[in-house]
């Protein structure tokens, strides 16, 4: 998919239409998405509100609520998906996506060696596989109250 702007600014300006799965926790620093066009449920972004490219870039407010964030979403995930697992990376390298995000994955026992660590992103840009919007919103309820039990 090649795009010319910055996907998640674009969302960003749509906020109040857009649907749950691409606003499932925010504050004033941090959104939560369910990751699109992918094959594994309950896979997570967490992405600044404003435009930064590099984590270097990140404010001091930021930087103070991203390791909280990271943490909460990790164990959201896990109780949501039942996963042994989250991994957490961050890349920020696909045209049109260079806006600092962070991915939260759920590695379930039945992901296959072929898929685990790094090569669990060959299950983005999923196509026909690709969790569907439904399923998507679900996930996001449920990620949004798990967050919400475990403040």
């Amino acid at each position: 998919m090649e795009m010319t702007g910055c996907y998640a600014c674009e969302r960003e300006a749509e906020f109040d239409g857009l649907p749950r799965y691409e606003r499932v926790a925010v504050d004033e620093h941090w959104r939560v998405v369910h990751a699109v066009d992918c094959a594994l449920p309950g896979w997570l972004v967490l992405l600044p509100r404003r435009h930064v490219e590099s984590m270097a870039e990140l404010s001091g407010a930021e930087a103070a609520s991203l390791g909280g964030w990271l943490v909460r979403l990790a164990r959201a995930v896990e109780v949501v998906t039942g996963c042994e697992k989250a991994y957490v990376a961050q890349f920020g390298e696909a045209a049109g996506f260079a806006h600092v995000h962070f991915h939260v994955v759920p590695r379930g026992r039945e992901l296959g060696v072929e898929l685990r660590g790094p090569k669990v992103f060959g299950l983005l840009r999923a196509g026909e596989r690709a969790v569907s919007a439904e399923e998507m919103n679900e996930i996001g309820g449920r990620v949004a109250a798990a967050l919400g039990e475990l403040r």
